[in-house]
This record gives C-alpha cells, structure tokens and sequence, in this order.
C-alpha cells in the first residue's frame, strides 16, 4: 500500500526522485541490476495500490476528518516516543555512544516531562530526533541490502530490510503485551494515523512520477543509502561517470580552445 514503508521514509529525496523519474522521460528505460524480480514487484506493488486506495486512504481520510489537530499530533508523538527505543538500542549496535546518550536523554526527558510522549519536549531542549533501525545497523555492518523487494502489505523493501522490519517489530515494547488484541490494536492506530500524516505526500509521488514504480524505487535506495551513512551517502560511480561526461565539455580547457579557434572577427 502506499503508506508507511513506501512514502514515511521517503519524504527527504522526494524532490530528488522527481527529478530522476522526469529525466528518464528523455532515456530509453533500462533494466534496474537492483531490481530482478520487477514482474513480481510491480504486481504486488499494484495489489497494495489498490488496497491503500479502497481500505486505507478512506479510513485514513476519515481519521483526519475526526481527530482533532492537537490529538493528531500527540499521537504521532506518542509512536514516535515508543520508536526511540529501537533507535537507542540501533545506536548502540552501531556504536554511536554520543548519539546513544542524546536518544535516551530524548526518551526520559518525553516520557517523563512530555506525559509518556504525547508531548516533543525534547526537542525544544534540542534533543533531535533520530532514525535508527534495524536495516540500517545491518548496513553499517557491511551486509548487502540484496534486490529490491515489494512486501504485500508492507511496500518497498529487500532481504535486508524485510529482516531489519522483523528486528525492528520484535525490539518493540508494545509487542510484548498479551493479550495480542491490545498491539494488534495499537498497530492498526500507528499504520493509519502514519497514512493520514502521509496523504499530501502520496499526492507529490503521483503528479511527480512519470513511473509511479520506478519514482518509489529510485527514491527507496536513495533514501535507505542517505540514512545508512548519516546524510553523507558516496556518489553512485554510474552518476559521477555520467556528471563527468557532463562537464566535459565545460572545462575552462574546452572553452580556451574553442575561444582559440574563432575567428578573429567573431571574437570581436
């Protein structure tokens, strides 16, 4: 569906997936190395799809509608207070102690002074938010992501991530409660209050996108890749081979010599 895995954590290279899918109206489409299974893929993509646009987005749009502004936002706070857990213990598996120190103090400073997280206090004190996950400990690791991989249900995703999601879903404290009704229930709370926050940005990737699949493939790497190093992602060498072919022909050397070359009384 188009929610949580295919659009939340996509929002930051939005503009520049746009970008990508736009160019490629001028290129011949080519086959993706990091997408083997696209027959598959592109199915299971158009079954969640179509499940966002009769169940989801309806519920979605409803909750929006009911809930007022302020109880919106203290419940998002309130998921992402409990998500912090999984960042501290990511952090501390990426040996990230100084970003560990900052996370817990987040969490004790919003559990205890933000009424159990329905408040960011936080950061107000300048206590950012971070995201840390499961995936994205792998990848510090140096463990290959594998192909590209749309979960039903679930969205964009690979071997790495979809066992980073089952690492991620077990470190959640919510889980643990019995009976199962109650995390059952605070789920099906978390996935639609993340759609209602996500219904603007679905509209982005469809009036975006020449290939709705391709924009949320392109974007899924990009953004997986920026998270994984911290922001400071190394250029892709297909990308940097390409920009080089592009400035070629831009080098002060270039210029000099096609200047060099015109006559004299086009110079002047």
């Amino acid at each position: 569906m188009k929610t949580i895995r295919q659009l939340h954590p996509l929002l930051p290279v939005l503009g520049l997936a746009a970008i990508v899918s736009l160019a490629g109206c001028a290129t011949a489409t080519k086959h993706d190395p990091r997408d083997p299974w696209e027959g598959w893929n592109r199915g299971v993509q158009k079954f969640n799809d179509t499940l966002d646009d009769y169940v989801m987005k309806p519920i979605s749009q409803g909750y929006q509608w009911i809930t007022p502004s302020f109880v919106d936002r203290g419940i998002t706070n309130f998921f992402s207070n409990v998500d912090d857990i999984g960042v501290i213990a990511n952090d501390l598996l990426q040996f990230k102690l100084l970003q560990t120190g900052q996370d817990t103090g987040r969490f004790l400073v919003n559990t205890v002074l933000g009424v159990g997280g329905f408040i960011d206090v936080a950061s107000r004190l300048d206590l950012p938010k971070h995201n840390e996950d499961t995936d994205q400990t792998l990848g510090a690791w140096g463990i290959p992501s594998g192909p590209y991989l749309v979960l039903p249900f679930i969205g964009p995703s690979t071997p790495r991530g979809a066992l980073g999601l089952a690492g991620d879903t077990a470190a959640n404290p919510i889980n643990w409660i019995n009976p199962a009704a109650i995390p059952y229930s605070v789920g099906t709370l978390k996935t639609v209050d993340m759609r209602a926050d996500l219904l603007s940005a679905t509209k982005i990737v469809d009036e975006a996108s020449v290939d709705r699949y391709e924009f949320i493939r392109n974007a899924y790497f990009q953004q997986r890749n920026y998270l994984i190093h911290d922001g400071n992602p190394p250029l892709d060498e297909q990308f940097e081979e390409e920009m080089d072919l592009e400035l070629e022909g831009l080098s002060p050397t270039n210029f000099n010599t096609e200047n060099e070359q015109e006559p004299a009384s086009e110079q002047l």
